[in-house]
């Protein structure tokens, strides 16, 4: 069967109440590249094809949700590392769990998105 559409980048949009701590949060604390920015839209670089956009829900026509059903859900080549380095940061990250054949991690961002970090199980 034929896919409907075919997508060649991911972009996900978080609409945010803590605007600016939210930006901080991926840009400093996680270290991702912003993309694009101006005053009420940032951008930043997940991975080849992915994107994750911070938008200010006050400028805004969607309102934020506070993280409700939502999980963004990022595979890394090396969980201890990555949930080390977040140790690091002074983010509280969970002990390493297994499920579906993969090892990972959860954490928050300051809007109470859950983030989650996995690696295929040993």
């Amino acid at each position: 069967m034929t896919a409907a559409v075919e997508v060649r980048r991911a972009n996900t949009i978080l609409y945010c109440d803590q605007f600016a701590d939210t930006v901080t949060f991926y840009r400093d604390t996680l270290g991702l590249a912003v993309t694009y920015a101006n005053d009420w839209f940032v951008e930043v670089h997940v991975a080849e094809t992915a994107h994750l956009a911070l938008a200010d829900a006050t400028r805004a026509t969607i309102p934020a949700s506070g993280g409700a059903g939502i999980t963004l859900s990022w595979q890394v080549p090396d969980l201890d590392d990555a949930r080390a380095a977040l140790l690091e940061r002074g983010i509280a990250v969970t002990d390493p769990s297994v499920r579906w054949n993969s090892t990972y991690v959860e954490f928050f961002d300051p809007e109470g998105t859950r983030i989650e970090l996995w690696s295929p199980a040993p």
